[in-house]
């Protein structure tokens, strides 16, 4: 599994400057995992109404659910098996070779790297309506935001989870005013069932509501899927932190279960009560602030600016925790040495990944300000569908990977000590597999998705290309590579 790449032992002094620091529990890892998915609660979703009418949304909302449920098992199958940084990575290391845990860790760089740009991009879209500042002045908030969460995270990892949790708990607690105000205002076959399938096949306002279910029919409930994606997207960036938290072997299961049963209470109370108000579900699927809007229908456009600041809390876990999470993506592939080794430098005193967080922010800022270089006016068209889009593919080859590391861990390695098994096991990892693969073939159905794929295959061929070339032969063994050895050397004497 190892043939064609080349290791270097390094001495103590090398993993010394390297060290991260425990301090996550089972509430901090929850919080890590909510916190980066809730953001998907705020926005983003909506936008599947369009593509299956309510009804096909809610069923599209069920089955990314079952995806999500199966990945998140596996996944804390894993984790505690191999209790390293890695997360994806090193679960794809130990099953596939070390061609096998690059390309993993690439792909899963690709979502983390873009995911935060997008969701710092319509966070400062609110900035700029709240404090009326020009349109030149967003590349400002977007390098301000990057600074300040960036630093917030070199600080230490203390800091860091305790201002993961409270921007978790006060996300959380917004949707719940929201959820509690709708309550009176819930008028489902009227405003919910508001969407007819038009002339040319697009949605259309039906007037007085009353409509289908499911106006698009069943294949518009498979058109949503992508959409309902983003109602869980990031939770398996959890394993990032094992190496932060105190016991992973316990805590980790923990928190992916109890974060996935947050998420999906929280998911199908917004799916219902957004849909459920005046504002209607055809208004919904047109809106880029669809929880502000609905605050708007109940409390009015007086207090507007208040609520947008209410809104935006959302964005700003999720930038925070994801920003956590492509720090410790890049470090771990960086102290492996698949990339430069000084990406996974430590500060010496707060021992968080200095070096890595400041690169993959700053990637994301430059990726920002090309954007807007070259799509001009349409800079937010191009964000919103061909970035979005590219985080989401990613997303979909990672759980593939991830969940095929699962299976062939199952039958090569049956003896790895696992703290925690799957109740879900094989039929679970097929299920995301299958579904995963679903979603990424509505992806190619439509333009603007099939040049964010086109583009991803892009990055993953040029780095595929570097590892080829250079990369394979730079390799360090750090804990990932030498554990993933080690259980190879020892099936190897089973067998002799």
């Amino acid at each position: 599994m190892s043939k064609g790449v080349k290791y270097k032992k390094m001495d103590k002094s090398y993993f010394e400057s390297r060290e991260l620091k425990r301090h996550a529990g089972v509430w901090s890892l929850w919080a890590l995992g909510v916190g980066a998915v809730i953001s998907g609660h705020f926005s983003g979703w909506n936008l599947g109404l369009a593509s299956g009418g309510w009804g096909g949304m809610f069923v599209a909302t069920c089955i990314v659910a079952i995806m999500y449920v199966g990945l998140t098992q596996s996944v804390a199958e894993m984790s505690p098996a191999l209790p390293h940084t890695g997360g994806a990575y090193s679960f794809a290391r130990s099953a596939m070779g070390p061609w096998g845990g690059f390309f993993t860790g690439l792909v899963e760089n690709l979502e983390f790297i873009l995911t935060p740009a997008v969701i710092v991009f319509f966070l400062s879209n609110y900035m700029q309506g709240i404090f009326e500042t020009a349109p030149e002045m967003l590349p400002f908030w977007w390098f301000g935001f990057y600074t300040i969460f960036t630093l917030l995270n070199i600080v230490g990892v203390e800091l860091s989870f305790r201002f993961t949790v409270a921007l978790t708990l006060l996300a959380l607690g917004c949707l719940g005013i929201f959820w509690v105000s709708s309550i009176g205002s819930v008028d489902f076959m009227t405003y919910a069932l508001d969407i007819k399938v038009g002339a040319d096949g697009s949605a259309e306002h039906l007037e007085g509501g009353g409509g289908s279910l499911f106006p698009m029919g069943w294949e518009g409930a498979l058109k949503a899927m992508p959409f309902a994606v983003w109602l869980f997207l990031a939770i398996e960036q959890l394993p990032l932190a094992a190496e932060e938290s105190v016991d992973p072997k316990k805590d980790m299961p923990k928190g992916l279960t109890y974060g996935i049963i947050t998420l999906i209470i929280s998911a199908f109370l917004i799916l219902w009560l957004n849909a459920s108000i005046p504002l209607g579900s055809y208004a919904l699927s047109q809106s880029g602030e669809p929880l502000l809007d609905g605050f708007k229908v109940l409390y009015g456009d007086n207090i507007a600016k208040l609520l947008a600041l209410v809104a935006s809390i959302g964005l700003l876990a999720s930038f925070h925790t994801i920003i956590f999470a492509f720090g410790r993506q890049i470090y771990s592939l960086s102290r492996a040495g698949y990339f430069p080794v000084i990406l996974s430098l430590t500060h010496s005193k707060r021992k968080t990944p200095y070096t890595a967080l400041i690169l993959g922010s700053l990637i994301g800022f430059v990726v920002l300000m090309v954007t807007k270089f070259l799509a001009g006016n349409e800079s937010e068209v191009f964000i919103g569908g061909a970035l979005l889009n590219i985080a989401v593919f990613s997303a979909m080859l990672s759980y593939i990977l991830q969940c095929g590391s699962f299976l062939l861990l199952r039958k090569n390695k049956p003896d790895l000590e696992r703290p925690y098994v799957s109740p879900f096991g094989k039929l679970g990892a097929w299920s995301t597999i299958f579904l995963a693969s679903v979603i990424i073939y509505f992806q190619l159905q439509d333009q603007s998705y099939r040049t964010a794929v086109f583009i991803s295959m892009g990055y993953l061929i040029i780095g595929l290309l570097y590892f080829g070339l250079q990369g394979r032969h730079r390799l360090i063994l750090s804990p990932e590579e030498e554990f993933a050895l080690e259980h190879d050397a020892k099936k190897a004497g089973v067998k002799n």
